[in-house]
């Protein structure tokens, strides 16, 4: 409790109301009920002798002194996460996150991720969504979750970002295609088979059909996916020519199922953001992005050696 019976979940509570405007979905992201909600913010009004919140119909404005209560509401869950920090045990640090995850890095870094979270924070649940990055940028933006790993940056200036890391991305088939891997062939030579790749509001998707527009002189076929997993599947089966990231199918190019093709374009490099929406201020954040960066220079070091 903090001085005037007023705790710190009530502050908690107070911040994420004037964040996202609504007691219902500050409901769902405290994992409580709206209720519950009303109660908390009734009784810090109570307690101060003035209304936060002007609750109308549509909406939930901020008042006057509900603004001036701001900047301390942050400070003081802002002092108690260093009081933890520096005083308590740093594996009792708790917490709730809903992660929103591309397939890319399901794929590759995420267990090494999560097994060292859950090593050093134990406490802290991670809920876990895994979509492709349009709409993860926008569940960010939306504050439906706190935190994605996502091709990005996010242009938006409530989001910040963090360099997480980097996937080469190349051509691959099967050996029965019969595509001659012994030399680097053109755009134009390998459309001749459908060509696997992202969905088409992602940015490989994009870069590709440009690419092609630009340099082959019949329609390609692009089959692109959402699911990683169905891109590798297709790759697989001998349905064409896909653009997978290399540390996804280095079992496969080392046992052979797969061979990497070689082109005079290749897809660019997909690149990572750590990006997370900086209010309101959730403790717990600059912990995730600490480890995620740390996860990310041992991921590189093991993968390198």
């Amino acid at each position: 409790m903090v001085p005037g019976n007023i705790n710190l979940t009530q502050l908690q509570t107070f911040l994420w109301v004037a964040s996202l405007r609504s007691f219902r979905k500050t409901a769902e992201k405290m994992n409580t009920t709206q209720p519950a909600i009303s109660a908390r913010i009734a009784r810090l009004e109570e307690t101060l002798g003035v209304r936060l919140f002007e609750r109308e119909t549509s909406f939930i404005r901020v008042t006057a002194k509900g603004l001036e209560l701001l900047p301390y509401a942050e400070k003081l869950l802002r002092t108690s996460a260093q009081l933890v920090d520096r005083i308590g045990q740093e594996e009792n640090l708790p917490g709730i996150l809903r992660l929103g995850v591309s397939e890319t890095i399901v794929h590759t870094w995420l267990p090494t991720f999560l097994s060292g979270l859950h090593r050093k924070y134990p406490a802290i649940a991670v809920e876990i969504v895994v979509d492709a990055t349009p709409n993860l940028r926008q569940e960010l933006i939306d504050r439906s979750l706190d935190f994605a790993f996502l091709m990005g940056p996010v242009s938006d200036f409530q989001i910040e970002n963090h360099d997480l890391i980097e996937f080469e991305v190349i051509w691959a088939a099967v050996p029965s295609l019969e595509v001659d891997a012994g030399r680097t062939l053109s755009l134009d030579e390998l459309a001749h088979n459908p060509l696997i790749t992202y969905a088409k509001n992602t940015r490989p998707y994009a870069e590709l059909a440009r690419q092609l527009r630009k340099n082959t002189d019949l329609p390609a076929r692009i089959f692109p996916s959402s699911s990683l997993a169905a891109i590798l599947k297709m790759a697989l089966d001998g349905i064409g020519i896909a653009s997978l990231p290399r540390k996804m199918i280095q079992a496969e190019l080392d046992k052979g199922t797969l061979i990497e093709v070689t082109c005079d374009w290749q897809p660019p490099n997909l690149k990572f953001t750590a990006s997370y929406p900086t209010e309101p201020y959730n403790p717990v954040t600059e912990k995730f992005i600490e480890h995620a960066l740390e996860t990310t220079r041992e991921y590189q070091k093991q993968t390198t050696r």
